[in-house]
């Protein structure tokens, strides 16, 4: 079973070279901490900031230098800084070729709903809504239950939709899941987890093809 560390490691390995990538809040921030030293990538953060780095040493933190979800951040050589204007034009205009995202609830269709929970105070949808309308490409990265054990990968979600029908994969605590037409096919499983665990902690139609690989990160 993979802890946050490990989900944004194995979704670093989905991060090819020249990729333009927004992270968004939760695991997805950790994903740059984990990207190959032999590769280009630019992150985005839709706060208005392209070039973000891995987060910074204790003790080297800058507070004037932070993601969309407030964090302390580097910035590596060459990096930007702009208004939400143009940091909401670049994904609008679909010139981010990945959006990592967290979510609370993902759908076998590809619906995810991550940003409100009926009665509980939220600041607003931030720019959730516009990375799945506007991306080619959106991982998620989340637990595969919730607290309570009880599924997050589902026939339908029961939250609020954030956006429908965009998921291409999610990577979860147990598995490596792609979203098809006929619900999640299975990938990849996490270190010490069997086909087993994940068919038991998936309410959603599951895709078993063949001997399912362990993850290789």
């Amino acid at each position: 079973m993979l802890d946050k560390n490990g989900i944004a490691k194995r979704i670093a390995k989905e991060v090819k070279d020249g990729y333009y990538v927004n992270l968004g809040i939760g695991i997805p921030t950790l994903v740059a901490n984990f990207v190959r030293d032999d590769i280009e990538v630019e992150f985005q953060s839709e706060n208005g900031v392209l070039g973000m780095g891995p987060f910074p040493f204790e003790g080297e933190e800058d507070a004037d230098i932070i993601n969309a979800g407030k964090q302390t951040i580097t910035t590596l050589p060459g990096a930007s800084f702009f208004d939400s204007a143009m940091s909401f034009s670049m994904i609008r205009g679909q010139h981010v070729h990945l959006t990592i995202l967290g979510a609370m609830e993902v759908a076998e269709n590809g619906d995810i709903a991550n940003w409100k929970i009926p009665g509980k105070m939220v600041k607003g949808m931030g720019g959730a809504m516009d990375l799945v309308a506007s991306a080619e490409n959106i991982i998620v990265a989340m637990m595969h239950t919730n607290r309570a054990g009880e599924s997050k990968l589902l026939k339908k979600c029961s939250l609020p939709l954030t956006g429908v029908g965009c998921v291409k994969k999610i990577v979860t605590n147990l598995a490596v899941i792609e979203v098809t037409a006929q619900g999640f096919k299975l990938l990849e499983r996490a270190p010490g987890v069997t086909v087993e665990d994940i068919k038991n902690a998936t309410e959603g139609t599951l895709i078993i093809e063949g001997e399912i690989p362990e993850m290789n990160i």
